[in-house]
């Protein structure tokens, strides 16, 4: 017999343990009754073993039969799923989601999306990667399924989607000696230090260039790849700290942060969440792809397409 004609069989098969009844099994399958008869014998010959066996109106299973039971419905699932014909059910995903993104996120956005997500996907597990900047490069060699970073436009040669957009704008400690004032001026950005965040994408390096057209030069107090870091400082210093502007307004009241608008029109951040194309057409990235997308998006007080 060839390959087809095994898995018809094992199909037949399988409705026929399940049905206990070759008429009932004929009626499932859309065959006639003498066609799955046949079936049965060749099931018989297969097997060497009667498999049905009739107890007056009806039939009982073989100790064989009821041993293959057990294991032909996982093994055509199994078989399904290779050949492409399984719909994605989340509540069955048992794999690992790899995410890669800042300290901030890890933070404030990752404990909700696993929530959300785990909600939906009880057995899935959940991986987090601190996002470096030469990821983009590799992102194919690596297990990460999806990242996010801030960009000035979408990564070539790799699948993205916009999660939102919005401007930078400069934070200090709530009792910081310029709290009083109502905007600050470019002689302010010269006269207090500066703490950087130098992870992720690039926050904060148009400052310098909108200082050096008025002759002034911006000191840097600190430099860290941490958001968490940056904001222990920002509490025991007179640092300023450049963030975008949906970071500072969501944790503004938590970290009694005091927010500032810059004193020019600055270029927009723009968020993107990132995979490799190879995941494009994959049904539970697709589906997970589409929950962290929704959560990031709701994480931002402005959204703009």
């Amino acid at each position: 017999m060839n390959n087809k004609t095994n898995l018809n069989l094992l199909y037949t098969l399988q409705v026929l343990l399940s049905e206990r009844h070759v008429s009932r099994a004929a009626l499932r399958l859309n065959l006639t009754q003498s066609a799955v008869s046949r079936q049965l014998s060749q099931l018989r010959e297969i097997y060497l073993d009667p498999l049905l066996v009739r107890d007056g109106s009806h039939y009982v299973l073989t100790p064989r039969a009821i041993k293959l039971s057990n294991e032909v419905e996982p093994l055509l699932d199994n078989i399904q799923r290779v050949l492409g014909n399984d719909e994605f059910d989340p509540k069955r995903y048992q794999q690992t989601l790899t995410f890669s993104s800042s300290d901030y996120v890890a933070q404030y956005i990752f404990p909700e999306l696993v929530g959300r997500i785990g909600k939906s996907a009880p057995l899935m597990d959940f991986s987090y990667r601190l996002w470096e900047p030469n990821l983009l490069q590799r992102l194919g060699d690596t297990d990460v399924q999806l990242a996010s970073t801030m960009l000035p436009e979408a990564p070539s040669g790799l699948s993205s989607r916009k999660i939102g957009e919005d401007i930078p704008v400069i934070v200090t400690r709530q009792h910081h000696p310029l709290t009083s004032r109502k905007a600050l001026s470019f002689s302010d950005l010269e006269a207090y230090p500066h703490i950087r965040i130098s992870a992720g994408g690039d926050k904060d390096s148009f400052l310098d260039s909108a200082m050096k057209e008025k002759s002034l030069e911006r000191r840097i107090l600190v430099s860290t790849p941490f958001f968490s870091s940056a904001f222990a400082m920002l509490s025991q210093s007179d640092g300023l700290l450049t963030l975008p502007e949906h970071i500072a307004v969501n944790l503004a009241k938590q970290l009694g942060l005091r927010i500032f608008e810059l004193p020019f029109t600055p270029l927009k951040h723009l968020y993107w969440l990132i995979w490799h194309p190879k995941y494009d057409q994959d049904p539970a990235h697709t589906w997970l792809r589409e929950q962290v997308l929704a959560h990031m998006r709701t994480s931002m007080y402005s959204v703009r397409e």
